[in-house]
């Protein structure tokens, strides 16, 4: 089944992350990923953070919200691609230059936690990457993240150490999403068979 894949990373306070990971996983770096498709006539979008955990290193789903279950609607206009729930607003517009994504390269694949922790390993995707400016807004309680990419661009996030020890929270994507957006870092959009 023909899969569109659109995937956005921002920097984030990387303290407040760690204050909202459960036990036995550590912050890699201060990033909140946002991840959606379109598969079929479904939609489907995930909230994830870089982390290691169990001598493994990948991205922790924070939520995940797929169509019917959750009124996700997207729109295309030209190259622009809009996802919108009631809570989250993005849009994805392709600039028409190729290349890859770095956070692949240590990726071992995403934690989910259910009733237990499941590693999901990474879908092997060989087709090219497109590079896209987007924008995006949180919309679960005012004041949420926002943020708008700069032409296209990609940039990187280092490690902190850390600076602030906050009162633990627990992990929901309402609480990741009101973490300030300090820079979009990387974007793309890629088009491949399931």
């Amino acid at each position: 089944m023909k899969v569109e894949q659109f995937v956005m990373a921002y920097k984030v306070e990387q303290d407040k992350i760690r204050a909202m990971l459960p036990a036995g996983f550590q912050s890699l770096r201060p990033v909140l990923r946002i991840n959606a498709e379109i598969c079929g006539e479904e939609a489907y979008i995930e909230l994830n953070t870089p982390v290691a955990a169990f001598g493994k290193q990948g991205w922790l789903n924070i939520d995940n919200w797929k169509s019917p279950e959750t009124n996700i609607t997207y729109s295309k206009n030209g190259q622009t691609v809009t996802f919108a729930t009631s809570f989250l607003e993005i849009s994805y517009t392709g600039v028409g230059i190729e290349g890859g994504c770095p956070a692949e390269r240590d990726n071992d694949g995403c934690f989910f936690i259910k009733k237990n922790i499941i590693l999901v390993l990474p879908e092997k995707i060989y087709s090219n990457k497109e590079f896209c400016d987007c924008k995006f807004a949180w919309n679960f309680i005012n004041g949420d993240a926002h943020g708008v990419s700069i032409g296209g661009k990609t940039f990187s996030a280092i490690a902190n150490k850390p600076i602030i020890v906050y009162e633990k929270q627990e992990l929901t994507a309402k609480a990741a999403a009101h973490i300030k957006c300090e820079q979009m870092l990387g974007q793309y959009k890629v088009v491949f068979e399931r």
